[in-house]
């Protein structure tokens, strides 16, 4: 089950003036499922977002990011159950023929439509069943359907992931709302799989852009349950305009801080979301690398810890072998390491120093860390002032059972 993550329901996510959201079940992979989702723009809204850095990327993230240099955006439509990648041609023909419809419903162009697509990489998209169901989608729209809409778009998740919070900016209440999809395939290169962020603050579109890149690298860039990329990733974000406050048209003014740092902390908790959910996850790790001489060898270190196979199959048998973690350090990458200066911690328990074990250390204070559900892995080089921190989970015994039945 989902480490820690509490209950969501539609009472938890509030609705962002601006944004209609409509879901219907089309029956793409499944019947009876939740599997189509649009979700409407008023003509206000500015849209940004980044994209997976796979060069084998899905046909819609090649349509959605043609769109969004384009012109304004006017609707989103996302399906579960096939990803549309590595289907050449015939798979962009798909998704500039869903953007064409569901232009056509929105009475807007299809340059004005975001298309996205989640599930089996190399199968073709059914694009008749998602044609059918758009006008079902459409006809659902509502402005409180945010708890249906992460429902719509799960694959492998156990719990649909959303957050809300409101700020006060220029005396105006701002509302912030997302949702996300991702269990696994997690080492996002850009973002998540699937993200979309929705505010009504009015903020100019070029400097949405930067706030969307600011968010994903302090949230949804630090997470990793497998270390596969996928070939659909992408994060939105969207801002409707319509809050009340003056457009914010200034880079790292005052408010221009406020509204980034509120929507990087419903970022942020999305992205544990994600990991919390990781594919057959039991425990949440924290590998924070700390007085570096820069970010990048913090950063080499932390996923270097969070991607060996050895340390998160120890932490799913809560066996303290902590000297996999040392030789994860070691072999990091960087050149210059004197391994003499390093502190490693196992939550508030020193585990080495100077090169070997730390003279204090007995197994069973290991024991009581591994013990529980989150922990924090530190690293403390001694050797600057740079840190990184990656948020990942253990390895189980289902993980490997969801991904060999996946297709299923």
């Amino acid at each position: 089950m989902p480490v820690n993550i509490p209950p969501l329901s539609a009472e938890n996510l509030l609705s962002v003036p601006g944004v209609t959201l409509g879901i219907t079940e089309a029956g793409i992979k499944k019947t009876h499922r939740k599997d189509l989702l649009v979700i409407a723009l008023d003509k206000s809204a500015h849209v940004a977002g980044v994209f997976t850095q796979n060069r084998f990327c899905a046909a819609p993230v090649v349509v959605a990011k043609e769109h969004l240099k384009a012109t304004g955006i006017r609707g989103l439509v996302i399906n579960t159950g096939n990803a549309n990648a590595g289907t050449g041609e015939t798979g962009m023909q798909h998704a500039r023929a869903t953007c064409e419809v569901l232009a056509e419903l929105l009475e807007c162009q299809p340059q004005e439509i975001l298309p996205f697509s989640t599930g089996v990489i190399m199968e073709p998209l059914p694009i008749d069943v998602i044609v059918n169901g758009l006008p079902a989608a459409v006809r659902n729209l509502h402005e409180n359907n945010w708890f249906s809409a992460a429902q719509a778009i799960m694959t492998t998740d156990i719990v649909p992931k959303g957050a809300s919070r409101q700020i006060e900016l220029q005396g105006k209440t701002v509302t912030i709302t997302g949702i996300v999809k991702g269990s696994g395939m997690i080492r996002p290169n850009m973002a998540t799989m699937l993200g979309f962020v929705a505010t009504d603050a009015a903020i100019e579109k070029t400097l949405l852009q930067d706030m969307v890149r600011y968010a994903a690298d302090h949230s949804f860039n630090r997470i990793t349950v497998d270390g596969d990329t996928s070939t659909n990733d992408a994060f939105m974000l969207m801002a409707t305009g319509q809050a009340g406050n003056s457009e914010i048209c200034a880079l790292e003014s005052r408010e221009y801080i406020q509204l980034r740092d509120a929507i990087t902390a419903v970022s942020t908790e999305l992205a544990q979301m994600i990991v919390r959910d990781g594919e057959g996850a039991t425990k949440f790790i924290t590998v924070q690398v700390e007085t570096g001489k820069n970010e990048n060898e913090c950063k080499q270190i932390a996923y270097a810890i969070a991607h060996s196979p050895l340390i998160k199959t120890a932490f799913f048998a809560s066996d303290p072998n902590l000297g996999r973690i040392l030789a994860a350090i070691g072999y990091a990458g960087v050149a210059d390491l004197d391994v003499n200066q390093i502190q490693l911690y196992l939550g508030h328990v020193l585990v080495a120093e100077n090169g070997g074990r730390a003279p204090g250390y007995l197994e069973e204070d290991g024991q009581k860390v591994m013990n529980e559900p989150e922990i924090t892995i530190r690293v403390v080089l001694n050797r600057g002032a740079a840190s990184f921190c990656v948020w990942t989970c253990d390895l189980s015994y289902d993980y490997v059972k969801i991904n060999s039945d996946y297709r299923s």
